[in-house]
């Protein structure tokens, strides 16, 4: 996650820097620094951040379960953690996902594969 990505959904999720870092529990200088570009965006912060967002986006407009937009097979399905713990509007913040028939070992592997899915596409 860049710092301007940083600072836009923080304006989005209409929160001052101050608001932001206690929702996060981190203090207000990390935020500032995330913003500046000073400082790296944990991978912890950028998950939190996401699904913040994802959560105000959800109560403005529902969304489908990712294996309903996706048209996932039932044997598919029934091997995701996305479907085991009812999360569709969340697969991208669970490990473990069967995304593109494969599972990506880290983060930044899957967030790469998650920010061109249309699931996301509304989030980030």
């Amino acid at each position: 996650m860049e710092n301007s990505d940083f600072l836009d959904i923080r304006k989005r999720l209409g929160k001052t820097q101050k608001e932001l870092a206690a929702l996060l529990g981190t203090s207000l200088k990390a935020v500032s620094s995330y913003e500046q570009g000073w400082r790296g965006i944990p991978t912890h912060v950028e998950r939190q951040l996401l699904f913040l967002l994802s959560q105000k986006l959800r109560q403005q407009q529902p969304q489908r379960n990712c294996w309903e937009t996706k048209r996932c097979p039932q044997k598919k399905r029934e091997k995701c953690p996305a479907w085991e713990f009812d999360a569709g509007q969340l697969c991208w913040f669970i490990n473990g996902t069967i995304c593109d028939s494969t599972t990506k070992t880290n983060w930044k592997e899957k967030i790469i594969v998650c920010k061109q899915c249309v699931v996301m596409k509304g989030i980030s």
